[in-house]
């Protein structure tokens, strides 16, 4: 009788079978019960009343106590009860099978095994796409022991009754997992009380309460990053620097002095005190404005000093202290601190951490020459240090679901520890290589060494969660090679959980700890099956390796990401395999760079120029998969949209193993995703109808500020405003087909305006950049001049009465005066250029963010301007209006560009009910998404994104009340409009979209008669 032969060598090309064999078993999860109840008790505790913990941990020990006594007497009824044979035997077979492995009978396959099983691990960890802890050494440390025989045997010998009848019953295996499963969680409950008590204990925490003005010593637990610049109205907030910091003598506002040990978060201000300022207000000043008349070398000295700031060094502040942003969090106070000097330093770091700073340093000196994106990119891939990454690289990266490169992880460990060890398959045998044979090194002298480059490696790179969790598991792994072990990676894995959960319990609440451990999993259990799959299919086994590893990381972590994100990257997988190819030469050429840096600099340079140009193809990877249109798609976001994504991952994944089967249906797949992230504008515009035919402007949804596209011909538009980021901006460019700006007006400084102009010069010629005559905000226009002048685009200013014309369309420049003897501008709003364009017999005036002073005064100058048909409602329609110039103009269609849930209270209600009595149709971004203008003045139309309007616009010119103006009907579910009063915009269904989103529904018209 014929045996089936095992399916590893059943699908091998070869006759005799696999030459590398893996064998198949179920995976050790005896640790995973203890980690994961450790992991949730943990993010629990931590926000628990310390007594009711206390109370919690006291029922856990009873009942895991009596859960280990009834586990010993199964334990003992089994033995009694004739199964004491079977179970000696089961353990005698053990032990053959572990001297087997250990003294060489049937050494040939067992090290075939082994050898597979390692390189299975080492693939997938280089192939992680979308996790921070895709390749770590748990993923190259040798045999997986869960997924072979002998793991099995003694798993299943562990938890089986021998007696008769016993089946129905758990057997003495079960109860003892039971108690190691309280036992964690116990022990996860009372660290995590443990550690949030720090949080409450000493005067800090009712300080904070107070916003109390305090003088601190602080002790420095991480490096100060620099935030990014954000946009908040009209301004952009100044950077600021932050660092982690523990409390160690407090001096209260009265004089008493406490020595404590308590967590906080230090926030430095650049842009001057915080004195009088609501607690989250933003400063008036633009980046690198200084209020108090200091230079800007003088400002960015003192940014440096304060982030030259090293780990372990202690600092004397001023500050005030207010509470944490949520009431859970880490930290017990945010500190606030006013940058008006440096720091005041007490102690020096420790002689550790120097070395590591300098060692940072001199990588960063080296990568000073390379091109922008090698330079900011490099530092990251090696040891983690984003400093010098611009935001839109980072958000490209994000985009592509690229961050996990900029995270240190497995990868870069494995890397260290192969010098040491050579490949990970040979560490425990005669034949093993790297630097450990030349030195002679015995297997626990390499352990040894090995923990102190693992160590080494944490102080340099940082203690972020996937670093933990890479160097926990590269502990284990190197525990296990020093004692002679099998090494067992899910056990490993979870047994890096388990220590580093109890040992920081702040892990459990953190999404990149989460992250590290799922991407992890994922190469260990789901990798191996889909290579596997694909490999039966005849897909190359390095390349379906390495899909695998992406496809699994990316399935498990995507819903983790929603959370965070509220999106779907469509384009991670692939980018991921594209990034993969130079992620290997990159960080070995950084790593290389990293050492010789201190000691010979023209050698460390000359290797990171080497690894520019492979950081340099992983940012054009990012750069371009964030570029196309379909990059992402919005998803529900909160835990909510995160099961439901888990549960289309899970419905997708049996749907996709039946696709494979038939090459037809894979092309016709790869068609259609391929149709949906480049979304070309001809298939664009048949399935969402946007943009329409022959559209004459639109308002793109950017949020909270305006950007107008005003079209010139094909693929020609002029362009007004960039609203406050550049990524929608671009975004809404990019699905009108705009290639060429031959003139781009920025109608006043403000960052709701302007911030976006990177993303509109993206890709695309811009002839001149049009400005106003005030420079004012002075930052905001200094980051205007050098986005062009790095650009190479010229800039011009308004000139009141200048008239152009591009193709189909023309207009005049009407505001700001250019007259001596005008009245003076009070502030950059005043300052606005207002544009009265004219295209395809429409007239459209475009205010900016005149106020009323202005508003009034443009009036007065043009008394010739009235009865337009279409008006950009000035300042995002808020309640500062001139109500004489909107009774003069008497638009048919008011266009209103803002943002969703702004906190300012755009459009006010009065200002849309006062266009609304004039007859117009008001039309707003924040509930309507974009706004396109069609047709002609006979019958003027607009379509919009967002949900439908089902209005028609009025006909004709001309006046207010009373004019017999032609009232349009509203489309209603319920009956129809009234007639008597103006149809009513407002929506009654649907949901506000983000600005910028991509998740475009059909595009709606509202047309008139």
């Amino acid at each position: 009788m014929t045996t089936a032969r095992p399916s590893v060598h059943a699908t091998a090309p070869s006759p005799r079978g696999a030459s590398d064999p893996r064998q198949e078993g179920p995976p050790d999860l005896r640790l995973a019960g203890p980690a994961l109840a450790a992991w949730a008790a943990a993010a629990i505790g931590l926000g628990a009343p310390g007594g009711g913990v206390a109370m919690a941990c006291a029922v856990g020990v009873v009942l895991a106590a009596l859960a280990l006594r009834v586990a010993v007497l199964r334990r003992r009824a089994e033995r009694g009860g004739g199964g004491e044979y079977e179970g000696t035997e089961v353990c005698e077979q053990y032990e053959v099978d572990e001297r087997d492995d250990e003294y060489g009978e049937d050494k040939e396959n067992e090290e075939n095994d082994e050898y597979e099983e390692d390189k299975e691990g080492e693939q997938s960890g280089a192939g992680a796409g979308a996790g921070a802890g895709a390749g770590a050494v748990t993923g190259t440390g040798a045999g997986r022991e869960a997924e072979g025989g002998a793991g099995a045997v003694r798993g299943g010998a562990a938890g089986r009754a021998y007696r008769p009848g016993s089946s129905r019953r758990w057997s003495s295996g079960a109860w003892a997992a039971l108690a190691a499963v309280l036992l964690g969680a116990v022990a996860g409950a009372a660290s995590a009380a443990l550690h949030a008590a720090d949080v409450r204990r000493g005067p800090l925490p009712d300080l904070a309460d107070r916003y109390a003005r305090v003088t601190v010593e602080l002790e420095v637990t991480d490096d100060p990053r620099l935030t990014r610049p954000r946009v908040r109205g009209s301004q952009r907030t100044p950077a600021a620097v932050v660092f982690n910091a523990d409390a160690v003598r407090v001096t209260a506002p009265d004089g008493a002095v406490t020595a404590v040990r308590t967590p906080t978060l230090v926030l430095v201000r650049q842009g001057g005190s915080d004195e009088g300022a609501p607690p989250g207000g933003a400063s008036s000043a633009g980046e690198g404005d200084r209020p108090d008349g200091r230079s800007a070398p003088t400002a960015a000295a003192l940014s440096e000093a304060w982030r030259g700031l090293l780990p372990s060094t202690r600092i004397r502040v001023v500050a005030r202290a207010v509470p944490p942003l949520m009431p859970g969090d880490q930290v017990a106070a945010v500190l606030r601190v006013d940058g008006d000097a440096p720091p005041v330093k007490i102690a020096g770091p420790s002689v550790l951490q120097r070395v590591a700073g300098r060692v940072r340093a001199g990588l960063r000196e080296a990568t000073d020459g390379l091109r922008p994106d090698a330079r900011a990119l490099l530092p990251g891939l090696v040891v983690g240090d984003t400093s010098r990454v611009p935001p839109d690289l980072d958000a490209a990266f994000r985009a592509t679901d690229l961050t996990h490169l900029l995270a240190v992880s497995g990868s870069n460990l494995t890397i260290v520890l192969a010098l040491l060890i050579g490949p990970p398959h040979l560490a425990t045998r005669a034949e093993r290589r790297g630097l450990a044979p030349r030195l002679r090194l015995s297997l626990r002298g390499t352990a040894v060494i090995g923990g102190v480059l693992a160590l080494a490696f944490v102080v340099v790179c940082r203690p972020d969660p996937s670093v933990l969790r890479a160097a926990a598991c590269g502990l284990i792994t190197l525990l296990a090679i020093g004692t002679g072990r099998r090494r067992s990676l899910l056990p490993a894995l979870a047994a890096a959980v388990l220590l580093l959960v109890l040992y920081d319990p702040w892990l459990a609440r953190r999404y990149g700890f989460l992250l590290s451990v799922l991407a992890t999993g994922a190469l260990l259990l789901l990798a191996p099956r889909w290579s596997a799959a694909l490999q039966r299919r005849r897909m190359p086994p390095r390349l379906a390796e390495v899909i695998a590893a992406a496809a699994a990381a990316q399935a498990v972590c995507a819903p983790v990401i929603v959370v965070l994100a509220a999106r779907v990257g469509l384009v991670a997988v692939p980018c991921n395999l594209l990034a993969e190819l130079a992620v290997g030469p990159a960080t070995v050429l950084g790593f290389a760079a990293l050492v010789t840096a201190p000691f010979v600099l023209p050698v460390a340079q000359a290797l990171a120029w080497c690894a520019g140009w492979p950081a340099e193809w992983i940012a054009g990877v990012a750069r371009t998969g964030a570029a196309l249109p379909g990059a992402e798609i919005a998803w529900p976001g909160g835990w909510a949209g995160a099961l439901a994504l888990a549960a289309v991952t899970v419905v997708l994944v049996p749907v996709g193993r039946r696709v494979v089967r038939r090459p037809w249906l894979c092309v016709l797949c790869a068609f259609a995703l391929l149709l949906a992230v480049c979304r070309p504008a001809p298939f664009t515009r048949v399935i969402t109808g946007w943009p329409p035919p022959g559209w004459r402007a639109v308002v793109c949804d950017v949020g909270q500020g305006d950007g107008l596209v005003l079209a010139a011909g094909d693929g020609t538009a002029l362009v007004v405003d960039t609203g406050p980021e550049p990524r929608a901006i671009d975004r809404c460019l990019t699905e009108l087909g705009i290639r060429r700006i031959p003139l781009l007006v920025l109608t006043h400084f403000h960052a709701d305006h302007v911030d976006g102009l990177p993303g509109a010069l993206r890709g695309r010629s811009v002839g001149a950049i049009e400005t106003t005559t005030l420079q004012d905000p002075p930052g905001q226009a200094r980051f205007v001049r050098e986005t062009a002048a790095r650009a190479g685009i010229p800039l011009v200013r308004a000139v009141p009465g200048e008239r152009r014309r591009l193709g189909p369309l023309s207009w005049e420049v009407l505001w700001p005066p250019g007259s001596p003897f005008a009245p003076a501008l009070d502030g950059p709003n005043d300052a606005s250029v207002t544009l009265l364009v004219r295209t395809g017999g429409l007239t459209l005036l475009l205010l900016g963010d005149l106020e009323p002073p202005a508003q009034q005064a443009l009036l007065a100058a043009h008394p010739e301007v009235a009865g337009v048909d279409v008006l950009k409602v000035a300042h995002h329609g808020s309640a500062h209006q001139a109500p004489p110039l909107m009774h003069r103009l008497a638009p048919r269609l008011a266009l209103i560009s803002c943002g969703a849930d702004n906190p300012y209270g755009h459009p006010a209600l009065r200002t849309v009910a006062a266009l609304r009595a004039l007859g117009a149709r008001v039309l707003r971004t924040d509930t309507d998404g974009a706004i396109a203008i069609v047709g002609t003045p006979g019958r003027l139309a607009a379509t919009v994104t967002g949900r439908r309007t089902g209005a028609r616009l009025p006909s004709g010119r001309g006046g207010g009340r009373g004019r017999g103006r032609r009232r349009g009907r509203r489309i209603r579910r319920r009956g129809q409009a009234g007639r008597g009063r103006p149809a009513d915009p407002r929506l009654r269904a649907g949901r506000r979209r983000p600005a910028g989103s991509g998740d475009r529904r059909r595009a709606r018209a509202c047309t008139s008669a």
